[in-house]
């Protein structure tokens, strides 16, 4: 029987395929024992999946580079560190022995006990670790099934049906012939979701009830668009979604002519479109795609994941293939922003901070590590003798830590000059705003710098106190919220009252649902995933700048989410805005 549910759209696209669910609850299983004699060999057939679930990571985390290899390389390393935790190990070893436990029931009991140890700390970065646990958890119990003597059924061209996915395992099941994930839980801003977004992979988060009213081996009709999924579609659904399907292949077509276009608005105003990059393949996209250049190039790459820091020839080259892959292009390569999320195995990362996410990370980390500073900076000038080079400093909160940064700048480019090698006369020097602070006191900082770049990932979770991967608070986590529009304004109007460009180089940037709110606060600088370049050339392309700017009153007057949102789909502001409005006043700033 037909039967309609709403989600989220976290990742657009349609699909039309089986339901194979992925129950979190299927591990509440009953009890199961074994006997004394069956003890050693259901040790080592768990020991097997075990194996078989650390060689899974390996061989995922060998396949992966450049944008990939970044986003998953943390959540494939915890969950190998977590499958060599001898708590695990060691636990479920005496769980099989001592209790006599069937493999199956004893890591439903060994998850039960390490989720209530991670549910019971105090730091909710620990406590959402938990997601983990169960992630590594049912990869081992899947490794079990493929053991056993009944074969499992394929996946293959299936829609997933799940709590939750985790970014490890997306790839994975697009590899498996996976063509769309639906979810009980989740966050639209999530790392898995963003993730999606980039290998194109439908995904439909937050539908409530979903384990309960889909059974495996259903039809289901994936909208990722319209936040919907049908069970069992009807010949009127099959309809529209061929005609979704049709019109979405005329929208590919339509936005392949748009590669070397114009960014220009119907009334002549130019914006520039800058990309995301960190590996050759970014590079290679942007400038097919016509980017204006790479807005943010994250050295991270070159760091994580590996024993021994790259010295200044390996970063010279890597960043000179950079510069010469954009045909002189200008190219903005970011310093090192190691810390917080992003782990590394060569040490430099402290791994015992209490919050790392207002711990030892970007610039700070970059300055108390002089000598890691030293080489990636001299590595950058070298390079900016081949082609237009900026250098953007991340995590930047206070004016001292500018001011050390272009001191450091001028000593190695004057020493380079001195060894023979050739630079740029002039590099720009620009600063992350990510910080509230450095928001908050940006006229005390722009006369150090040529450019602002606005990171609007870590300002949003800073400035709403809202971790993005928390799907507890995923609703509080948006940029829906009348304090965080102000800021991004104020941001903008300062940089450009100062003479300076003003890019925004956070996922907001390359989510076409902003593009015209973005466009409305002033922004003319977009630096986005090469993936996204082209939808939000169309929009620009599509839109009235003065028109728009007109509407920037009522954007600015809207106190609340549903305001906001009633701006951003041109539609009237609820009956209580006008009410609040009357009561309180006009509220706009910089109209």
């Amino acid at each position: 029987m037909r039967l309609a549910l709403a989600g989220h759209g976290a990742s657009r696209g349609l699909a039309l395929g089986r339901a194979r669910l992925r129950d979190p609850h299927a591990m509440d299983s009953r009890e199961q024992t074994i006997e004394p004699d069956e003890v050693e060999a259901e040790v080592a057939r768990l020991h097997t999946a075990i194996a078989a679930a650390r060689a899974e990571l390996l061989a995922l985390r060998e396949r992966l580079h450049g944008a990939l290899a970044h986003e998953l390389g943390e959540f494939i390393d915890i969950h190998a560190l977590i499958l060599d935790d001898p708590e695990l190990l060691h636990g479920l070893d005496a769980l099989v022995r001592t209790g006599r436990y069937r493999a199956e029931y004893a890591l439903k009991l060994q998850r039960d006990k390490l989720v209530l140890v991670f549910e019971g700390m105090d730091d909710p970065y620990f406590r959402s670790r938990r997601e983990d646990i169960e992630h590594v958890v049912r990869r081992v119990r899947t490794a079990l099934h493929r053991g056993s003597d009944t074969p499992r059924p394929g996946i293959a061209g299936d829609i997933l049906v799940t709590d939750s996915v985790g970014p490890a395992d997306l790839v994975q099941l697009q590899a498996q012939g996976v063509v769309a994930i639906v979810t009980s839980s989740g966050s639209t801003l999530s790392h898995a979701a963003i993730l999606a977004r980039s290998v194109h992979m439908p995904l439909l988060i937050g539908v409530h009830d979903v384990l309960e009213r889909i059974d495996d081996g259903d039809t289901l009709m994936v909208d990722g668009s319209a936040g919907e999924v049908i069970r069992d579609p009807d010949a009127d659904d099959l309809r529209r979604y061929r005609q979704r399907e049709q019109g979405l292949q005329r929208e590919q077509r339509t936005l392949q002519k748009l590669r070397q276009a114009d960014t220009r608005t119907r009334d002549g105003i130019d914006i520039r479109l800058y990309a995301n990059a960190e590996s050759r393949e970014d590079v290679a996209e942007a400038h097919a795609l016509g980017a204006t250049g790479i807005g943010l190039y994250r050295t991270e790459f070159l760091f994580l994941q590996r024993p021994q820091l790259p010295d200044e020839n390996e970063q010279f080259r890597a960043y000179r293939d950079l510069v010469l892959g954009m045909s002189g292009r200008p190219v903005t390569i970011r310093t090192l922003d190691l810390g917080a999320d992003k782990a590394d195995r060569s040490g430099v990362v402290l791994s015992n901070e209490p919050n790392p996410a207002l711990g030892l990370r970007g610039v700070r980390l970059s300055l108390a590590r002089r000598d890691l500073f030293d080489t990636q900076l001299r590595a950058i000038l070298r390079a900016s003798g081949y082609g237009a080079v900026r250098i953007l400093v991340p995590m930047v909160s206070r004016r001292e830590e500018l001011v050390a940064v272009r001191a450091l700048v001028h000593e190695h480019a004057r020493d380079l000059r001195t060894e023979g090698h050739e630079i740029a006369d002039h590099i720009d020097l620009g600063a992350m705003i990510e910080v509230p602070a450095a928001a908050l006191a940006l006229r005390d900082v722009v006369d150090l710098v040529d450019f602002l770049s606005i990171g609007t990932n870590d300002l949003m979770q800073y400035l709403l106190a809202a971790d993005r991967d928390n799907e507890a608070i995923a609703d509080v986590y948006s940029p829906l919220h009348p304090a965080f529009i102000h800021l991004l304004r104020e941001v903008i109007v300062a940089g450009q009252r100062s003479g300076l460009p003003v890019a925004v180089c956070g996922e907001m940037a390359g989510d076409v649902r902003y593009t015209r709110l973005l466009l409305a606060l002033g922004l003319t600088d977009f630096s986005l995933h090469p993936s996204s370049l082209l939808e939000v050339r169309q929009i620009v392309r599509e839109t009235d700048l003065g028109k728009l700017h007109a509407r920037s009153r009522s954007l600015l007057r809207a106190r609340d989410r549903e305001q906001l949102e009633a701006w951003l789909t041109d539609r009237p502001p609820p009956r209580h805005a006008a009410r609040t409005r009357k009561r309180g006043g006009d509220t706009s700033s910089h109209a």
